[in-house]
């Protein structure tokens, strides 16, 4: 992709891939909005959506009427390097979307399990359901925090609940999670990934019938997209 001013400059792929997510998103809202008093985004945290963060900031809508919250966090101090609240506020809660009102899935309780329960009762209150969801994928196949190695993941896959705690061996840090079924709740889902062992991973969970191998699978519902650069 190249656009022109008054040199020509090549779009990097995966600068071009947040460019058309957000402009999607952003579509999404406004047409709910239309109809509906707020409209509720959930999103994804790591280092791949940062590019599509700073784009998503910069377009034009009644940020104010749309609530903002993670897919999944990570049980630590929003100044916590690792904190995926701290990453939001930074990249996406600023410029045009400056008064969107963010809602962070961590409180002071000291673990998540006793943490739970209050944020279960602050997500209830949003705009259900969803506008869009914005799901990550990691290479083992995970999404959100439901990973295949957790023992919390047959509950994420099946509870009622919008939010659990969550953790596995494979990551360091314990977790808090939407469910499958709040996720799900939702108009629009999205797939953001990048890199082509991410695409062969969700090619093979495409064709699972397992996702307690690939979570990601449990996803695999219409409406679903897949935006994803090498």
């Amino acid at each position: 992709m190249k656009t022109t001013d008054s040199t020509e400059q090549t779009v990097e792929p995966r600068q071009a891939l947040a460019e058309s997510l957000a402009e999607a998103v952003a579509a999404a809202l406004r047409e709910d909005l239309e109809h509906q008093s707020r409209a509720t985004l959930i999103v994804s945290g790591g280092s791949t959506p940062v590019p599509f963060f700073k784009e998503l900031s910069q377009k034009r809508l009644e940020w104010s009427r749309v609530d903002v919250t993670l897919a999944d966090e990570r049980w630590v101090d929003e100044a916590h390097d690792d904190s995926n609240t701290r990453l939001v506020r930074t990249h996406l809660i600023a410029n045009e979307a400056a008064t969107a009102l963010f809602h962070p899935l961590v409180n002071d309780a000291d673990t998540p399990e006793a943490g739970v329960d209050a944020l279960e009762q602050q997500v209830g209150e949003l705009h259900w359901p969803a506008s869009v969801v914005i799901l990550g994928m990691g290479g083992d196949g995970h999404t959100a925090s439901l990973f295949p190695d957790s023992p919390e993941l047959e509950h994420g896959l099946t509870t009622t609940q919008r939010l659990l705690a969550a953790h596995a061996p494979s990551v360091t840090q314990a977790r808090i999670s939407f469910s499958r079924q709040a996720l799900l709740d939702s108009r629009r889902r999205y797939v953001h990934v990048t890199g082509m062992d991410k695409r062969r991973v969700f090619s093979t969970a495409f064709s699972s019938d397992d996702a307690r191998e690939l979570p990601i699978r449990a996803f695999m519902t219409e409406p679903l997209s897949l935006y994803w650069a090498p």
